[in-house]
């Protein structure tokens, strides 16, 4: 009870500071961080009302992800928190995986919030506690960044399949570590893409939907994430720290064959790596779920696929994570 008179104290002062908007001249900018799944999940009404006020500044969900905050169990494990600021027309939501892409969306966020033309809208921006290289921002991404997605690894070894995989969050290095496992394996040389905001690219999506039916007699808009993948071979797999209706999100949207890989269920208290074995987001899951999509269209046998799992000791009779 003490937590939740604690947050709802601290969104109300969110509030009163995103409301106004200037004191003495000078605008304020304020940043409420809070553990994940205390955000809109305990507070979620005020959320809303914040929108509604037209309330500008930074949510910062912190320990988030089903898998991050691995010692407290279902109370502290935040798969769902995307699903419902996905809800609120004026939130603007984003998953990154590295620091550079955390300083073009604060940067943005602060352009669009405060700038010339100041929007009426705020930002959710999960984090993670998780330690890791933080490379340096490849040159001229920052659009994409924004836009939702960018390729962070591009394949070039000679393979005789090809596969892309989007992640977000800290699911980068899983992504990462299947890619090498593919190409070291099983003959199939991955992408790589970081999806910084699967609710960007599905907005986006849906903004160019809605004008082409709305425009028959004009040249048809193309979303940005059907755009970027154009010419990205072979199926995709997406996968994020969050419910798999996250990445399901984009799943009509692009032209591939389409995987989504997400931690339903429960939370429960174990060690990183065997948590997101039960939830199958880790590299091995991704692999399987890679070639069992390369299968599925014809390039892979099924017993290929048998083949990695029984590599990586996958119990196919396990249950559903879901429902455990």
């Amino acid at each position: 009870l003490q937590e939740g008179i604690n947050e709802a104290g601290a969104m109300a002062s969110f509030i009163a500071a995103g409301t106004s908007y200037a004191s003495h001249a000078v605008h304020m900018v304020p940043f409420y961080i809070f553990y994940s799944m205390f955000g809109f999940q305990r507070i979620g009404d005020l959320a809303w009302a914040a929108g509604d006020m037209q309330c500008r500044g930074f949510l910062l969900g912190g320990t988030s992800g089903r898998t991050t905050l691995a010692g407290e169990g279902l109370q502290h494990q935040d798969g769902h928190s995307h699903i419902l600021a996905g809800t609120i027309p004026s939130c603007i939501s984003y998953d990154p995986a590295y620091a550079y892409e955390l300083a073009v969306i604060v940067r943005d966020g602060i352009e669009r919030m405060y700038g010339a033309e100041p929007e009426d809208c705020f930002y959710y921006i999960t984090l993670y506690n998780a330690n890791y290289v933080q490379p340096a921002m490849p040159a001229g991404v920052e659009d994409a960044i924004l836009a939702g997605l960018h390729r962070i690894h591009a394949a070039d070894e000679e393979r005789t399949h090809r596969a892309q995989i989007l992640a977000s969050g800290p699911m980068v290095l899983a992504a990462l570590e299947a890619c090498q496992m593919l190409a070291a394996d099983w003959d199939v040389a991955a992408d790589v893409w970081s999806a910084t905001s699967y609710q960007r690219l599905r907005t986006d999506a849906l903004e160019c939907e809605r004008w082409n039916r709305l425009h028959p007699l004009e040249p048809p808009r193309t979303p940005y994430v059907t755009r970027a993948l154009a010419d990205a071979e072979g199926p995709v797999v997406a996968v994020s720290d969050w419910m798999t209706a996250v990445p399901d999100k984009i799943g009509r949207f692009v032209n591939q064959p389409f995987v989504p890989l997400g931690t339903d269920g429960y939370g429960f208290s174990d060690v990183r790596p065997s948590l997101r074995r039960h939830f199958e987001v880790d590299s091995r899951h991704i692999v399987v779920a890679t070639l069992d999509a390369l299968a599925q269209i014809g390039e892979v046998k099924g017993e290929t696929v048998a083949a990695a799992i029984e590599r990586y000791g996958i119990d196919p009779e396990a249950a559903d994570p879901r429902v455990r």
